[in-house]
């Protein structure tokens, strides 16, 4: 299901009757035509534009991730992706090239001092701490934190979209944030946190075993969050720094009726949190794919959502909406450039 905009049926209406008056047989665009009446209603317009779309990859560390109690890799990796990010060589980095989308990378936590050497105009230092607590000892983050980390999230949201970007997407970076996300979806969804975890970066079976019951001591530890807590609470318990800040993006993003491209695992636990602060959220979502991560398509399913894409993908980076955003394009081109029957001078079955 494409969640639509509550808007003015007429429009609604009209938008219909565009999509279904092209020279096409009714429905044989599929998912396409969906999207262009939901693009449409969020734009309200008969001649929705995507303009400057960009890609905004949130960084952060996890204090969890120093134990190795979670992750195959060192927290370092972090810090040093954000690198490759800026140098143009990781994935997300090549569909952004590929499909001109722009692309800025974050520091929302990570546990490194770039002593301002960073040069780079497409890099924003939203630094919040050195990365997290381990949530296996106390609260990954304060209270101040989770607030600072969401308003950060909706201030940068903000000067995109005032620099004439309307459709945006999410992609994130830090080495244990699978976990969070894991015991995040569980907090959210009131599942046993053991439904929600998935390999993450690829840890093998023996890692696995570990990484689970690890998140399963630490959801014990904050057993309160079985009387469904506030998800403030959840992100404060858990984090991650990335993941706060995504979920402020969200919610800036939904209010300045942009169209929010849905990433994987991650990006889609943060919308979690941003859906309940403000269920409208939803509206403005294109969901991009679903992710090889265990769990994601049970989050897809909570949120009745239906992905364009089934790639098999679990890299995270924002990759997957990067591929989507050109289907969107094409869905509004459609709209805009392809003839109806009447000015095609072409018969309709009637």
């Amino acid at each position: 299901m494409i969640h639509t905009q509550s808007t003015d049926t007429s429009l609604e209406q009209a938008l219909q009757q565009k999509i279904n008056l092209k020279t096409k047989p009714t429905g044989a665009l599929g998912r396409l035509e969906e999207i262009a009446l939901q693009v449409g209603s969020i734009q309200q317009s008969l001649n929705p534009q995507i303009n400057n779309p960009h890609i905004v990859v949130f960084a952060g560390d996890h204090g969890i991730a120093k134990t190795r109690l979670v992750n195959p890799y060192p927290q370092e990796v972090t810090a040093q992706m954000v690198l490759n990010f800026l140098n143009g060589g990781a994935a997300i980095n090549v569909f952004c090239r590929q499909n001109n989308i722009a692309l800025k990378v974050v520091d929302a936590g990570v546990n490194f001092d770039w002593n301002n050497t960073i040069a780079n105009s497409n890099f924003i230092n939203a630094k919040i701490g050195y990365g997290t607590k381990n949530y296996l000892e106390e609260p990954a983050m304060t209270e101040m934190q989770v607030s600072m980390a969401i308003e950060k999230g909706k201030e940068i949201v903000a000067a995109i979209h005032q620099a004439g970007c309307n459709c945006i997407g999410f992609g994130e970076m830090g080495i244990g944030n699978t976990s969070s996300a894991s015991l995040i979806m569980s907090a959210v969804l009131q599942i046993p946190v053991e439904e929600c975890i998935g390999r993450g970066t690829g840890v093998n079976d023996e890692q696995l075993k570990t990484k689970t019951e690890t998140l399963k001591r630490a959801w014990k530890k904050y057993s309160m969050l079985n009387d469904k807590c506030s998800m403030f609470n959840a992100l404060q318990f858990f984090g991650g720094f990335e993941i706060a800040m995504m979920a402020g993006a969200y919610l800036e993003a939904s209010n300045r009726k942009m169209i929010i491209v849905v990433d994987g695992f991650i990006a889609t636990s943060a919308l979690l949190i941003a859906k309940e602060l403000n269920e409208t959220v939803l509206t403005h979502c294109v969901f991009a794919h679903c992710s090889n991560e265990n769990g994601h398509r049970i989050m897809l399913n909570f949120l009745n959502a239906k992905p364009l894409l089934q790639l098999g993908m679990r890299l995270g980076e924002g990759t997957g909406a990067a591929l989507a955003i050109p289907l969107i394009q094409a869905s509004v081109n459609f709209l805009n450039e392809m003839a109806s029957f009447e000015s095609a001078g072409i018969s309709d079955k009637e």
